[in-house]
C-alpha cells in the first residue's frame, strides 16, 4: 500500500511534469526550427564560428543521428551536432548550437559546475546502477544497512543532477549572449532561441523533481518497514 500511495502522491506527479517538459521543448523546437533566421548561417558554420572567436578552432564538428541528441562531449573534445540542427539555418538551430559551443567554452575555461559534474560522473554512474539493486537485496535479506547503502547511492543521482542545472543555464546564458553580441540573430529571432533553450532547461528541472521526489518516496517507505 505504502509503494502505490507514495508513488502516486509523490513520483506521478513529477513524472507528469517531466513528460509536459518533453513535449514543450520538442513543440517549441519544431516551432523556431521552421523559423529561418535572417541572415542564413547553417548553425554548424555559426559554432564553427564561436569556436574560432573563443580560441577553441581545433574541436571538431560532428554530424550525429537523431533529433535534439545534440552534445559537447568533453572526454573526446568533440562537438556534435544534430541531424535536425547541422545543416539548418532556423532560430532554434542556431540557438542549439550556440548552446553546445557555451559548453566547450566552459570546459576550456574550467567552469567550476562543469568541472564538478564531469568529476562525479564516475561515481553517479556507479550508483545508478547499484542504488535499486541493493535495496531491493538489503530488504529481502533484512538488512538496514544495505538498504541505507543503495538510498544514498540513488542520492548521488540528484546531486549530479542539481550540479547539471547551473551547467545548463550558464550555456544558455553564454548562447544568448554570443547570438546578439555576434548578431547571428535578429533581436526578434533572439527570443525564439530564448524560448527554446528555456524549454530545455525546463526538462533538467523536470527530471530532478522526479529523482528528488523517487529518494523522498525510497526514504519514506524504508522509514516505514524500519518502524514496522
Amino acid at each position: 500500500m505504502f509503494l502505490d500511495y507514495y508513488y502516486v502522491i509523490l513520483v506521478l506527479p513529477a513524472l507528469l511534469l517531466a513528460m509536459w517538459a518533453q513535449g514543450r521543448v520538442s513543440s517549441t523546437y519544431a516551432k523556431y526550427g521552421r523559423v529561418r533566421s535572417a541572415r542564413r548561417i547553417p548553425a554548424q558554420e555559426a559554432a564553427r564560428q564561436i569556436l574560432l572567436d573563443n580560441g577553441l578552432g581545433n574541436i571538431p564538428i560532428q554530424r550525429v543521428r537523431g533529433n535534439l541528441t545534440d552534445h559537447y562531449d568533453p572526454a573526446a573534445r568533440v562537438l556534435r551536432l544534430s541531424d535536425s540542427v547541422y545543416g539548418s539555418d532556423s532560430v532554434a538551430a542556431l540557438g542549439v548550437a550556440a548552446h553546445e559551443c557555451g559548453h566547450a567554452i566552459q570546459h576550456a575555461q574550467g567552469y567550476g559546475p562543469l568541472m564538478l559534474r564531469n568529476a562525479i560522473i564516475p561515481v553517479t554512474n556507479f550508483g545508478s546502477k547499484l542504488s535499486i539493486p541493493l535495496i531491493l537485496l538489503g530488504l529481502v535479506l533484512g538488512l538496514a544497512p544495505l538498504v541505507q547503502v543503495g538510498i544514498w547511492m540513488f542520492a548521488l543521482m540528484a546531486v549530479f543532477q542539481l550540479v547539471t542545472l547551473p551547467v545548463e543555464f550558464n550555456a544558455s546564458a553564454r548562447a544568448l549572449a554570443t547570438l546578439e553580441r555576434e548578431n547571428y540573430l535578429e533581436p526578434s529571432e533572439l527570443r525564439g532561441a530564448r524560448k527554446v533553450l528555456q524549454a530545455a532547461a525546463l526538462t533538467y528541472v523536470a527530471a530532478l523533481l522526479v529523482t528528488v521526489m523517487q529518494l523522498l518516496r525510497l526514504v519514506l517507505l524504508f522509514g516505514n518497514r524500519r518502524r514496522d
